[in-house]
């Protein structure tokens, strides 16, 4: 049974998996499409979903708090804040969507595209 299961370890500790979230969740900001893992996928829209609901209301605090979960990259802060959150001002939710690409070669893990939607 999987109750009270709030997420995905994705067979690492705590730190690595809160590292390999922020640098995955960096990246679909600066690229706006990725190709990950289908469990990393999942785990990032839950990760960047929050980042952008922040990001919505624009203010010193709301910075703060995406700066502090983005490990301090400001490009990747000032991207959000500047184009990616104001694309979704109108929109409640599902801001981001998961394609599944099929396969990868060396180890048969389901791949999916991560991107942003509209």
């Amino acid at each position: 049974m999987r109750h009270r299961k709030g997420y995905r370890t994705l067979s690492v500790d705590s730190d690595r998996r809160k590292h390999l979230l922020r640098n995955l969740a960096i990246a679909l900001i600066e690229h706006h499409r990725i190709e990950t893992t289908d469990a990393k996928a999942k785990e990032l829209v839950r990760f960047i979903s929050k980042l952008i609901t922040i990001a919505k209301d624009d203010n010193l605090t709301s910075r703060r708090r995406v700066l502090a979960k983005l490990n301090n990259n400001k490009l990747a802060v000032r991207k959000l804040f500047d184009d990616i959150a104001p694309r979704f001002a109108q929109r409640n939710g599902g801001y981001v969507r998961i394609i599944k690409k099929g396969y990868r070669k060396g180890d048969a893990a389901p791949i999916s595209i991560v991107e942003f939607v509209e």
